[in-house]
């Protein structure tokens, strides 16, 4: 043994477990505390307040156990425009006690994250504690279990689960994946039976709160091969009662969903392997599939490595359409299968490099969309699994460089990596403070989003359309026309993009722009509820709009007649009718439109006046004294009010 490796050997003495527990602990609530200020973001509208099933609180767990996770906010008509049956019911359960016991309190939910969040980083310390005991190579157990552990908490990646409250079903994925190998393990070494069941209620949790820890299946015997003496078949032997739990989730799950795994959508926001050719968007040809899926690939590898520039958004055109020669795609491809060599190299010898590979590789593969179509072409939540194998593999090489390094360098390195990874972590959380600041910021970071472009617009238009008219609310909503321009340039079927930007424009009295673009998103969906019904309100409000600041009767009718056609109960529009027709000299039409106004209205003194009014121009002063005088029946001071 080297004086190096001595030297840090007898350091490690020192180093007690309760240490590194408390490092965690402290690092959590640093790192996350600033979360607890934050409001809702994101998807948490789907599954927490504005998912019916949740906000009954108690009462509507038997829903949420009953139905896909997202029924509760997209109701039968719309759950199938999300890609994929969800079966996700012990996160929504935690929701809906939450909100029985604190209402509608995002604080609560943030709190939640961190606790759990704090609690899977000391199991995944304590596993790979155990399952390096006895490791030959495990000579430095405490810090290579340490390092590993600490630079998991700290790894940026990890803000969109632990800072979004919906994330919460990736944390009890991965703390039910994790505690099951934990328990498996225990009850090999300690020949225990409890444990096994232990394991197996772990990880059937696990599963109930994202179907990912699937892939545990996997790396149970996994561990038992390389950190036991387990032989292929012993190894999965001891991984039997996961293969249990996994049997009984997918029963409940079959019979909740039936066989759906996800389907391939023919929306882009739900299918990125779509392009438009000749005006129709046709599927990716295999190899540009291919390309799209080996160039993720390496984008997650860069992002574990370097978390440089993240973002919450990574729909369509944000990875673009490639081409297996592209060298991006080759280079991704040769980093690979390098990993793959270096692992299948290490599996005689039992290397814990070869152990972290292959843990990233089974993890990875349920997000890959090489197995099923996931609805998007990557998101970095769906690195919360796979990281833990590229922290054991980057804590296992900084270990081994110890025969090279001085020991004050050994601790510096993953110090410095650590320091790095907080400072990232920490700015980037005050980005999920609200919708507003993740929109608007991501889409510097996302500019080729169709999905956030129109999530900026969106988020613009909801913070500032009922502001006061100015300089700043009129650039603000300006500049969310923008980003909706660009989104439906992307993505030309973009029905919600065009309703934004057609309010926006409504709200700028760009009233013949807003009139457009609704009729755009109608052209997309015909049974557009809401197209629709903006579009009767851009109608009506243009219509007084030119007959008011333009004096152009003819275009007023023209528009108002036709905000009636598709709502002739608005009041409103009936009322204006009336005015236009008064003011163009047609007294009948005039008439005819306020008696309509009368029966909408039958209780309104100021409807009855301007019949009257209407009934005077047109010379017929008997009935409008009639009508004057049921104005004074409903309110005596009618006249004087008016």
């Amino acid at each position: 043994m080297s004086q190096n490796k001595a030297h840090i050997d007898q350091k490690l003495v020192q180093l007690k477990r309760k240490h590194i527990i408390a490092l965690i602990v402290a690092l959590s609530l640093l790192l996350y505390g600033n979360t607890l200020t934050h409001q809702y973001t994101q998807d948490d509208a789907i599954v927490i307040y504005k998912n019916s099933f949740v906000q009954q609180g108690l009462s509507g767990i038997p829903d949420i156990l009953r139905t896909d996770t997202f029924h509760g906010f997209f109701n039968e008509a719309k759950e199938g425009l999300v890609t994929g049956g969800r079966y996700r019911p012990l996160s929504l359960i935690m929701f809906s006690i939450g909100w029985e016991l604190f209402g509608e309190n995002p604080l609560i939910g943030h709190f939640m994250n961190i606790l759990l969040y704090t609690f899977l980083c000391i199991c995944i310390f304590l596993l790979l504690e155990l399952l390096l005991k006895n490791n030959p190579h495990s000579y430095n157990l405490p810090l290579l279990a340490g390092i590993a552990s600490v630079l998991y908490l700290a790894h940026p990646l990890h803000t969109e689960v632990v800072a979004n409250i919906k994330g919460r079903d990736e944390i009890l994925s991965m703390l039910g994946s994790v505690t099951s190998i934990y328990f498996l393990i225990k009850a090999s070494d300690q020949k225990r039976n409890i444990f096994l069941f232990v394991a197996a209620l772990c990880f059937f949790l696990g599963l109930m709160a994202k179907e990912n820890a699937i892939t545990f299946l996997a790396v149970a015997p996994l561990s038992f091969y390389f950190f036991r003496d387990s032989t292929l078949r012993s190894s999965l032997a001891w991984s039997l009662p996961l293969f249990g739990s996994a049997a009984i989730f997918l029963i409940i799950r079959t019979a909740v969903l039936g066989f759906d795994i996800g389907s391939i959508s023919n929306e882009l926001m739900n299918n990125p392997y779509l392009k438009i050719e000749d005006g129709r968007y046709i599927p990716f040809s295999g190899s540009e599939k291919a390309a799209s899926i080996l160039f993720v690939l390496g984008k997650y590898l860069q992002l574990l490595i370097a978390p440089i520039q993240l973002t919450h958004d990574y729909y369509p055109r944000q990875i673009g359409i490639l081409s297996l020669i592209d060298w991006k795609v080759i280079l991704s491809v040769l980093f690979h299968l390098g990993l793959l060599v270096i692992a299948f190299f290490g599996i005689k010898k039992k290397s814990i490099v070869s152990y972290g590979i292959f843990f990233y590789f089974i993890t990875t593969s349920i997000v890959s969309n090489i197995v099923f179509p996931i609805g998007t072409n990557m998101s970095e939540r769906f690195m919360f699994m796979p990281s833990l194998g590229f922290v054991i593999l980057l804590a296992t090489l900084i270990i081994h460089s110890s025969k090279y390094l001085s020991p004050k360098l050994i601790y510096l390195f993953p110090i410095l990596i650590i320091t790095l990874y907080s400072a990232k972590t920490i700015a980037r959380n005050q980005v999920w403070k609200d919708d507003y600041t993740l929109f608007t910021t991501d889409v510097k970071n996302s500019p080729n989003s169709a999905k956030v472009l129109n999530a900026a617009g969106g988020a613009i238009q909801n913070k500032y359309s009922s502001l006061p008219d100015s300089p700043e609310r009129n650039q603000k909503l300006n500049e969310a026309i923008a980003f909706l321009d660009r989104a439906t340039a992307i993505h030309p079927n973009y029905k919600n993009a065009y309703l934004l930007k057609g309010n926006c424009q409504f709200y700028l009295d760009k009233f013949d722009e807003a009139i457009q673009s609704f009729n755009l998103a109608l052209q997309v969906d015909p049974n557009y509820a809401e197209a629709r019904k903006n579009l009767a309100v851009a109608y009506r409000d243009g219509g007084k709009f030119e007959g008011q600041q333009r004096n152009n009767l003819a275009k007023a009718k023209e528009y108002l007649y036709k905000s009636f056609g598709m709502n002739a109960q608005d009041q409103e529009t009936v009322r204006l009718l009336g005015v236009v027709h008064g003011v163009a000299g047609e007294h009948s039409k005039a008439v005819e439109y306020f008696t309509r106004l009368t029966q909408l209205l039958p209780n309104n003194a100021s409807t009855y006046l301007a019949l009257s009014t209407a009934y005077r121009n047109a010379g017929n002063s008997e009935q409008a004294d009639l009508a004057t005088k049921k104005a004074l029946e409903i309110d005596p001071n009618a006249l004087k009010n008016n």
